[in-house]
């Protein structure tokens, strides 16, 4: 795993720019890991030291844990071993969890990404109990993911404090949006990463040492040029890039059920996958979002006008 040392700002564990990747599937609904790869090799081309596999725009929650497996070993095959890979194992069941750190570490991933239990909406107790389970599972780094809109339990200041002193827990991936509290989790030694990709620039300018991200799949060049350029002190030249960015981060995350299904799209139009197929509860974009989506792509300068 490789780590980011900028003069003057904090260590990045995990690396700087990552996106947490879409998984392709087949006709049938199986994995389609060929295309996934393709996807990998795509965002490693494109700005990307770090990628989050089977997480949430990885569409985690229908994939099974031996899909899982299937999917991390075929990403590392594709990109090798210098680029950083986080594998998501955040589940609502502590046994589950275990089941998937332990498969992740003897796959070779360089991190997890453990997300506060959702639905289930356990109290602070219950989710340190949980990460403690999970994170004692193995000795791969951790990145904690904090979105209280999808799980509906947020990580309390006092629980961050408590995971600071676990030496495994490294970082969080905020979705929370505060960035005032995002400053006091930075300040109890934990690396801070935007979750949300319109916040990215505002998140920088608060301490965070990058992004986990969802436009990347089509913006990874630009992320990582507005990430270099902020932390060298550019920081008009961070604005602007972000401002061409905007159209693309408001179509990629605009519509109502975005992640994967915006990330295929943007990738089908980009000529990387040759289908935007998701499953079920997720519905593919349909005709008249797709020509929203490619609207904004192209009015941020990422597809040909």
């Amino acid at each position: 795993m490789t780590a980011e040392a900028t003069p003057g700002a904090p260590t990045a564990p995990f690396g700087t720019v990552l996106t947490a990747m879409a998984t392709a599937f087949a006709p049938d609904g199986s994995l389609d890991l060929e295309s996934t790869q393709r996807i990998a090799r795509h965002l490693v081309a494109h700005g990307h030291d770090g990628l989050v596999v089977s997480g949430t725009t990885g569409e985690s929650p229908t994939t099974t844990p031996a899909e899982d497996g299937e999917v991390l070993a075929a990403v590392r095959d594709a990109v090798g071993p210098d680029i950083v890979l986080v594998a998501g194992v955040g589940t609502n069941d502590t046994r589950t969890s275990i089941g998937l750190a332990k498969q992740a570490a003897q796959a070779g991933a360089d991190g997890l990404l453990l997300v506060t239990p959702y639905y289930n909406k356990p109290g602070q107790a219950g989710v340190l109990h949980h990460f403690r389970q999970v994170v004692g599972a193995s000795d791969v780094p951790v990145m904690l993911y904090d979105v209280p809109g999808r799980t509906g339990t947020q990580l309390s200041l006092d629980s961050y404090a408590e995971v600071a002193r676990w030496e495994q827990v490294l970082a969080v991936k905020d979705a929370v949006g505060d960035l005032a509290r995002g400053v006091r989790i930075s300040q109890l030694g934990l690396a801070l990463y935007s979750g949300d990709d319109i916040a990215n620039l505002g998140w920088l300018a608060h301490g965070a040492v990058g992004f986990v991200s969802v436009v990347g799949h089509v913006a990874g060049d630009q992320l990582r040029a507005m990430h270099d350029a902020h932390r060298a002190g550019r920081v008009g030249e961070a604005l602007d890039i972000y401002t061409r960015m905007l159209p693309a981060i408001e179509a990629v995350m605009g519509v109502a059920n975005y992640g994967a299904t915006t990330a295929k799209a943007s990738l089908e139009l980009l000529g990387v996958l040759d289908n935007r197929r998701v499953r079920s509860p997720l519905l593919e974009l349909d005709d008249t979002e797709v020509a929203a989506l490619r609207t904004g792509l192209e009015a941020a300068g990422l597809l040909p006008a």
